[in-house]
């Protein structure tokens, strides 16, 4: 097998999520190659392939443009797969990409199957095996999913023409207006998952919060019921946080959680399943009914 690999690169630097390209092909096996509209002062730990075209010249982000540069390496290399991180850039591109090679596409995967991908389904509750029917396919692997892997060494540079001009104007980016609390500057964060059972519970785990001078927050299915405001969701489609201290309440660990907090320096979870994917991240889990747990140790750090 082989892939092909598209690096993201924006405000003029490389982003991690390209090394989480690498750990999926690690997984995958085979060979890869990288592809990378970046700048010649941002290059990759990646001791490969790596086609690259300037930023400055074609644009951080120009579709048309940058489909042709994928296109063109897609002929050179010939690839199995060719792989972008679940990202607005590979929300935007992987679909034009599979359409011009004809190719299927697969999007979000979070784990490898047995001849094909897990994907995430009935709003990422289930997962799903897919297998592509085309001899080549375009993926998107969910940012979180696959181990950010620094393969080394000094790339084989080829350079990339960029030609053309495309019909949209990249004008710059724009951050989302900063609503409700803002969970990347806090120091601990206890959240509440679906495990604290209803609405009325979630004092509990705000006043857990509180006694760890740290803010509330929430998984999506909380979020989604309408239990907390979505300022307060972690995950991929809520705040990327990595506080000192993160605290998961009755949280399982779905993919998209994980890929939200599983930077924070010490992980505590409290669950009644020990096998809950939350424990393969935790620092420290504790097995226990979190609406028991937790109010002991509210009560016992107020002392």
């Amino acid at each position: 097998m082989k892939a092909l690999l598209i690096g993201e690169y924006r405000e003029g630097k490389l982003l991690d999520t390209t090394y989480e390209l690498c750990g999926f092909a690690a997984q995958l096996g085979g060979e890869s190659a990288m592809l990378l509209v970046g700048s010649e002062g941002q290059l990759p730990d990646y001791g490969g392939t790596l086609y690259l075209a300037d930023a400055a010249a074609c644009g951080e982000y120009n579709p048309d443009l940058h489909k042709k540069l994928i296109l063109e390496t897609v002929a050179r290399e010939n690839p199995d797969y060719v792989v972008f991180v679940h990202s607005s850039y590979g929300w935007d591109l992987a679909p034009r990409v599979a359409a011009a090679l004809k190719a299927a596409q697969v999007s979000e995967i979070v784990a490898l199957a047995d001849g094909g991908f897990e994907v995430g389904c009935c709003n990422a509750k289930m997962r799903r095996t897919v297998k592509p029917a085309t001899s080549k396919a375009v993926l998107t692997i969910q940012a979180g999913a696959f181990p950010v892997t620094r393969p080394g060494g000094t790339p084989r540079v080829e350079r990339l023409a960029a030609e053309g001009s495309g019909t949209l104007e990249f004008v710059g980016y724009e951050p989302a207006e900063a609503k409700g609390v803002d969970l990347t500057r806090a120091e601990v964060i206890v959240s509440a998952g679906r495990g604290v059972g209803k609405k009325e519970n979630v004092p509990v785990i705000a006043a857990l919060a509180k006694a760890l001078g740290g803010e509330l927050g929430a998984s999506r299915p909380v979020v989604d019921a309408g239990w907390v405001d979505h300022s307060h969701q972690v995950g991929t489609t809520g705040q990327t946080v990595s506080p000192k201290l993160y605290v998961a309440c009755g949280i399982s660990g779905a993919i998209q959680h994980l890929a939200g907090m599983k930077k924070s320096d010490f992980i505590v979870a409290i669950n009644k399943d020990k096998d809950a994917p939350i424990g393969e991240v935790a620092d420290v889990l504790v097995v226990a009914d979190v609406l028991q747990f937790a109010p002991a140790l509210t009560a016992r750090l107020a002392k």
